[in-house]
């Protein structure tokens, strides 16, 4: 068999040496962009399906007792913790898990995935739960209702209900009791093009 040949290669030595070859690859260019960064939106536009946005955690760098993105995004947004973390937003939080055949341990923070058909959006009954065209997951607090089947059908528990009367918010992040909310993936930045 003719090295080159992949029709009569055996497979597991094809996925071996393409597997070798993607190594290469990664490891050779850790810095290059596999695809352009998309922009934002132009002021007074319309979020379009040409861009989808997607947010990348490198694990490797999330650390256990680290909660610097919680911190951020509650500042960010104006979550502000009470003496009651049962009822506190849970926008983004962080989740220690061990690997019980290996025992390593990695600590990763968890939220909003906006997914692409979310099971948020399907079940709500007034049609709060929405999905922009540039695939992020958002919630009008105007038509919610807080009847919390978002927060069932999520399974990345990353909706939280607001229990009690909030002051002090931020006009780009508006809240309101009795109501659902999750990660707006920062959408006035993405929108402003930040």
């Amino acid at each position: 068999m003719a090295a080159g040949d992949t029709s009569t290669l055996p497979r597991r030595e094809f996925l071996g040496r393409a597997s070798a070859l993607a190594g290469l690859v990664v490891s050779f260019a850790p810095g290059m962009r596999l695809i352009d960064l998309a922009a934002a939106k132009p002021d007074g536009e319309a979020a379009s399906a040409e861009v989808r946005w997607g947010m990348l955690v490198d694990a490797t760098r999330c650390v256990s007792g680290c909660d610097a993105c919680v911190k951020a995004c509650a500042t960010e947004h104006g979550l502000e913790m009470t003496d009651r973390p049962e009822i506190d937003a849970q926008w983004i939080r962080k989740v220690d898990l061990i690997d019980e055949n290996s025992g390593r341990e990695i600590s990763l923070p968890v939220m909003c995935q906006h997914c692409e058909d979310a099971p948020c959006v399907a079940v709500c009954p007034t049609g709060a739960s929405f999905r922009r065209e540039d695939g992020i997951v958002l919630v009008n607090k105007h038509t919610c209702i807080g009847c919390r089947y978002c927060m069932m059908a999520c399974p990345y528990k990353a909706r939280s209900f607001i229990h009690i009367n909030l002051v002090g918010q931020r006009t780009h992040s508006p809240r309101g009791k009795g109501t659902v909310e999750s990660c707006t993936f920062c959408v006035h930045r993405v929108d402003r093009d930040r």
